[in-house]
């Protein structure tokens, strides 16, 4: 177990920032203290990785979220159909 300069145990975390995508890193198990941060994991990263990660992070995200629109459109979509076949067959009985 790594321990914290306060004396604390430390806990794996993942950092996302744009400088170190996706690097581990041990944290101050207190998220009080000002030592949250205590050392890396992982080696550092080439600079090619640290330029092309967040992009591939962002353009994920944007997937992710046009996706979550379509299925947020397409349970729309199913909830008119549904009330214009009500309707239709309403119609269609009622004349």
């Amino acid at each position: 177990m790594v321990m914290c300069r306060c004396g604390s145990e430390t806990t794996r975390t993942n950092s996302w920032s744009d400088i170190n995508p996706g690097r581990q890193f041990w944290r101050c198990s207190r998220p009080s203290m000002s030592c949250a941060f205590v050392g890396w994991i992982d080696p550092p990263m080439c600079p090619r990785a640290v330029q092309v990660i967040p992009g591939l992070l962002r353009a994920m995200n944007r997937l992710e979220e046009r996706e979550r629109l379509a299925r947020e459109d397409a349970l729309k979509m199913k909830k008119l159909l549904f009330c214009s076949w009500f309707l239709f067959l309403f119609y269609f009985f009622l004349y």
